[in-house]
């Protein structure tokens, strides 16, 4: 029989999983963009990708290296990277949206995934924030009847967010890529657009924070 303590860890675990992931985001705008254009496979790559920085934050988080939020010169590079980031993606969508259909013609399959998953890498490391997420959660572990987490409470927490993670993956990929095959072409340009036009915005957020933190 299954320890109700376990199972309850779990359930709150997978559940947090996928609240983290489905959150409209970065990731979300940039999976949608490229998958409007290249359907199932450059969605799911920019969603693969981005387990990367995830697992790399929730890792860190975990085993405690909130010192990592108190290390300013860190924390600067990396919100200067991201925010960086951010504006190129936005750049890339709000100009596919002026493209007429047929140049919007999307790459050779293995070159297209891969920079999908560099993408979806690179937002997700370059988001800093997501650690103070993790170091604020294992602080409200008690709540979960777990006043002193050992590393196996740890490493199962760990197991149910990155289980939804990758579910939430391919459910994310396969909504893309029905809007892919059915919105036209005219849509399909408009969400590129917009999509860009978000990342544009949230990387000059980001920038805008970085600023006011070395004034």
């Amino acid at each position: 029989m299954i320890d109700p303590a376990l199972l309850s860890l779990l359930t709150a675990s997978f559940l947090f999983g996928l609240s983290f992931n489905a959150a409209p985001g970065p990731v979300w705008a940039e999976s949608l963009r490229r998958g409007l254009t290249g359907g199932f496979a450059p969605a799911l790559a920019v969603q693969i990708g981005s387990l990367v920085g995830d697992a790399t934050w929730a890792g860190l988080g975990l085993l405690g290296a909130s010192l990592l939020i108190d290390s300013p010169g860190l924390m600067s590079l990396l919100t200067l990277g991201g925010g960086t980031l951010l504006l190129y993606m936005g750049a890339q969508g709000v100009r596919d949206a002026f493209r007429p259909h047929a140049e919007a013609t999307p790459r050779p399959i293995i070159g297209q995934t891969r920079g999908a998953l560099l993408a979806g890498a690179g937002l997700s490391l370059g988001n800093p924030q997501n650690i103070g997420v993790w170091v604020a959660l294992v602080g409200v572990m008690p709540s979960l009847g777990l006043a002193t987490p050992t590393a196996r409470d740890l490493g199962w927490f760990f197991t149910g967010f990155m289980t939804a993670s990758i579910l939430w993956c391919f459910v994310c990929a396969g909504i893309i890529a029905l809007a892919h095959r059915n919105f036209s072409p005219r849509a399909q340009r408009l969400m590129t657009g917009a999509c860009g036009g978000f990342l544009l915005l949230a990387g000059l957020g980001v920038l805008g924070d970085w600023v006011r933190g070395m004034l």
